[in-house]
């Protein structure tokens, strides 16, 4: 059984302080989570137009890598500032959480602390590198910038995994004793959230590159430069979207075994049923104890839960009223943006290939509006997977031990700081759209003029 305990009687004086409190720290999340995910995601794409370059010799590979990595240093910069806010925000908006579990999540988030900073270090001897170190010894120093943005993303994820699943320590008298690090850290959902994040990153960068390109195309720019990056990001995501199906199947039935009031919520599941059956719609009714629209395939639940057709699946009506998420709608509906998102692109990249299988041919206008149209909508289904993950926990901000209300802050003011910073993240936003648009010129004019030297 776990741990379970509760700080503080709920009482009305904290309905604002954990509205506003949530509010500021979702926003932050959701805007620092798209830095994020690039951050992840490009230096491998800029690993592999390197190493083309390296291989062939050929100048565009090399734009493209060059022009990547500016686009990087932009976002790398602004996803470091997003980030730092959270990091005091978590201390500051949930001081309680900190006080609680601080002893079990600081190892993850120490090690990430440690990976950003070899990031960082390297990520300024590759752009400082071009003309200063071999072409081989510049693609070799991207490798630690990209493992140490999977391994930022893998400490960063085990803490919200150990959150959904907590394991590794006990409670005596409400505090937090005889903790065991690695135990908290390879908790039950370790292995199925980071890497369903980690591909995640990889895939939605994937499609936002192609997206920029195909627009490019759509713009009449049908060179080289732009039918190259469109064709390596669209190669990225015809590998990366199967395994994302997979390890996504994976992290379904890790939930099922470990957070099964999550789960009813995500399939608007409130019945408990043996056999039961996977939903093509069942949207909660809010202030209801039943969903409406419930067109069910028959035992597909319990076979994608449990691998058994007749294994039983708890409905929310068998939780307490205190237990469930009081955001059964948001969470289904989130859930389903992001599995019809993820099939739209998996269908996409499967329909650009066989097209274009054997014989290259001239991407039609209707393909090439589909992937301008992915890019946004990757990184939308990013965005609606972390709903459907912290949704989904509420009430719990560490899942059966410690409830949100009891973690968030008394402090009054929070509306004017929500306010502060969503101004913050507004003015984020548009300086690095503006210096991104300076990058989107097309193809380098170099390439049009002269051949460049393979050092770049």
């Amino acid at each position: 059984m776990r741990p379970r305990m509760t700080l503080i009687a709920p009482t009305a004086d904290f309905i604002g302080h954990l509205t506003a409190g949530r509010a500021q720290m979702g926003t932050s999340l959701a805007f620092h989570l798209t830095f994020a995910v690039l951050g992840v995601g490009l230096p491998l794409m800029m690993l592999v137009v390197e190493g083309m370059h390296l291989r062939t010799g050929d100048p565009v590979w090399l734009a493209l890598a060059r022009r990547w990595s500016k686009a990087f240093a932009i976002l790398f910069a602004v996803g470091a500032v997003s980030g730092t806010i959270i990091s005091f925000e978590l201390g500051l908006l949930f001081p309680r959480f900190t006080a609680f579990a601080g002893g079990i999540v600081g190892l993850p988030f120490s090690l990430e602390a440690f990976a950003f900073f070899i990031e960082a270090i390297f990520l300024g001897i590759y752009l400082y590198g071009w003309k200063r170190l071999s072409p081989r010894v510049h693609w070799l120093v991207g490798f630690p910038v990209a493992i140490s943005a999977v391994a930022s993303a893998f400490f960063i994820v085990t803490a919200n995994a150990w959150m959904n699943v907590p394991r590794g320590f006990q409670l005596e008298h409400g505090r937090v004793t005889h903790v065991h690090p690695l135990a908290a850290v390879f908790n039950p959902a370790w292995a199925t959230e980071t890497s369903h994040m980690v591909i995640g990153a990889y895939l939605a960068t994937a499609f936002g590159v192609a997206s920029v390109y195909a627009v490019g195309l759509l713009r009449g720019r049908r060179d080289s430069y732009h039918r190259r990056a469109l064709t390596v990001a669209l190669a990225t995501a015809a590998v990366m979207a199967p395994l994302q199906l997979g390890v996504g199947d994976l992290l379904g039935r890790t939930v099922a075994r470990n957070q099964p009031a999550k789960l009813a919520a995500i399939e608007g599941q409130y019945p408990t049923e043996r056999g039961a059956g996977l939903s093509l719609g069942s949207f909660p009714v809010p202030g209801h104890q039943h969903a409406v629209l419930n067109v069910k395939v028959p035992k597909l639940l319990s076979v994608l839960a449990f691998d058994d057709p007749h294994a039983k699946v708890r409905g929310l009506s068998s939780f307490p009223k205190r237990d469930r998420t009081p955001l059964a709608l948001p969470v289904r509906l989130s859930f389903l943006g992001m599995v019809g998102i993820g099939t739209f692109l998996v269908a996409l990249s499967l329909w650009y290939w066989l097209r274009h299988r054997g014989r290259p041919r001239p991407e039609d206008r209707w393909t090439l509006l589909a992937v301008a149209a992915s890019g946004p909508l990757a990184f939308l289904a990013n965005e609606f997977g972390w709903l459907v993950s912290e949704f989904g926990r509420q009430p719990w901000v560490v899942y059966g031990v410690l409830r949100t209300r009891d973690a968030v802050t008394t402090a009054s003011g929070l509306d004017v700081t929500f306010t502060g910073f969503l101004l913050l993240y507004i003015g984020l936003a548009a300086a690095t759209i503006w210096l991104l648009r300076r990058l989107a010129t097309g193809a380098p004019a170099a390439l049009t003029t002269r051949r460049q030297p393979a050092g770049g």
